[in-house]
């Protein structure tokens, strides 16, 4: 059956309106955590304010993604590709979201920081934060401009994320133990890795709704095979 051609370009245009605000809501969550890393290394109160504050239009914005997907899907009725680019859309707003909120949990774990004298171990975060950054920025990367090489790397740089932050949680463990008076403080470092570390899995999550949305390949829960080993 024939579609008409101004019922296709109303669906590209809501496609392409949807997407854009997948991308304006990631922009925004990138932002609130930039501001929560600087609200914690500079100890700067207003940053963190500003996170909390921002985090209710990231809320408004997965809101209006989600309804503007369902609108899609029943008024176009899509399929192949182009259901699945609505339905990794609608899929990585959720993610997003969670971003923004682990981005609050770092600016409300700043602001109990910087009532205190600064711990100096709190600079060894800052490699962490880097790294979280930057899968965030190519988790988007992957679903933007289709660069599945990128979204496929990402488990692996997600497991080197668990990784520092194993490293950091034991560090801040020992910390307490060696001076129990400062016991709070060093508790919210180690909840500010874990923050980071569950972003890091929002950023894989993405990726692999990147690849879906572009390829129909699951990759979710891929496994490598072992080789047998040969029979003597």
């Amino acid at each position: 059956m024939h579609t008409p051609r101004h019922t296709l370009t109303n669906f590209e245009s809501a496609l392409k309106a949807l997407r854009s605000d997948v991308l304006t809501m990631a922009h925004l969550a990138r932002r609130e955590l930039e501001e929560a890393a600087k609200g914690l290394f500079e100890r700067d109160e207003e940053a963190c304010q500003t996170v909390i504050a921002d985090d209710e239009e990231v809320d408004l914005f997965e809101i209006q993604i989600d309804r503007k997907g369902v609108d899609i899907i029943m008024r176009y009725q899509p399929v192949a590709t182009d259901l699945r680019h609505v339905i990794a859309s609608m899929k990585i707003s959720i993610n997003v979201e969670r971003v923004a909120d682990q981005a609050v949990n770092i600016a409300r774990r700043a602001r109990k920081l910087n009532r205190h004298p600064a711990l100096p171990e709190i600079d060894s975060l800052k490699p962490m934060v880097a790294f979280t950054l930057e899968m965030f920025d190519d988790a988007f990367k992957a679903f933007e401009e289709g660069d599945l090489d990128i979204a496929r790397k990402l488990k692996s740089r997600d497991k080197e994320l668990d990784r520092m932050n194993d490293t950091l949680a034991d560090q801040f463990v020992q910390h307490m133990q060696r001076d129990p008076k400062q016991l709070p403080g060093y508790l919210h470092l180690l909840l500010v890795a874990r923050a980071l570390e569950r972003i890091g899995d929002q950023c894989t999550n993405i990726a692999e709704d990147a690849v879906y949305a572009f390829t129909a390949e699951d990759i979710r829960h891929q496994v490598q095979k072992i080789p047998h080993e040969p029979k003597e």
